[in-house]
């Protein structure tokens, strides 16, 4: 198995959060990208843990390393849950992250301030080659905001305010973002298995779900 960590995504964003979520890892982060891999994995499953389950253990097989994939969305609870599994997808196929937000927007428009909370949900799956995951998640809790403010981060950061902060994702610096966001949290669990040697990561950790042949 080589010395290497595949970031099982296309997302340019979540490639560089993650190379500075894990930058002291013992292990070689390289993208989809790097290893000339065009695949692409339908995300079929009805949560977040299924779909980076489905993605990890599809790019570890194709790619003979091991393999990181998240999913991870929004949660409104105005609206039920919404866009959640459905987040990159939500205001259809091909949109953009602008054409997203204001989709949601326009589903909130007459939704009061003190009933738009919101959380941020990530689920992140490690798996071998052969089969072998591990996953662990992460939330970040927040108020969804009325309009869109600031020029970090990417998908709906612009109008999520976090619960510690008077300032929307988008505003706060990516140092920041770095240790308050779903996917740091969830990436904090990880990092501590990613800090064995690739032939221990799935050795009987506490605090880790997993799993084999799923």
């Amino acid at each position: 198995m080589d010395n290497k960590l595949l970031l099982a995504t296309n997302n340019r964003g979540k490639v560089n959060e993650y190379r500075s979520l894990l930058k002291d890892i013992p292990l070689q982060i390289v993208s989809l990208t790097d290893e000339g891999i065009i695949t692409v994995v339908d995300e079929t499953g009805d949560s977040f843990e299924e779909n980076a389950i489905l993605k990890a253990t599809a790019f570890a097989a194709e790619s003979g390393l091991v393999a990181l994939a998240d999913d991870s969305g929004l949660e409104v609870d105005a609206l039920g849950g919404e866009p959640g599994v459905r987040s990159a997808r939500y205001a259809g196929e091909g949109a953009s992250d602008r054409d997203r937000v204001n989709y949601l927007l326009s589903r909130m428009k007459d939704i009061p301030w003190e009933k738009r909370s919101a959380r941020f949900r990530c689920v992140i799956a490690v798996a071998t080659p052969a089969g072998e995951v591990k996953t662990c998640s992460g939330e970040c809790r927040g108020i969804i905001s009325l309009e869109p403010k600031g020029e970090h981060g990417f998908g709906y950061d612009p109008v999520f305010y976090p619960s510690e902060f008077k300032k929307t994702m988008a505003e706060l610096s990516p140092e920041i973002k770095n240790q308050i966001s779903h996917r740091a949290r969830a990436a904090k669990k990880v990092y501590g298995l990613l800090k064995k040697k690739p032939f221990d990561l799935f050795r009987n950790d506490r605090g880790y779900g997993s799993s084999k042949g799923r």
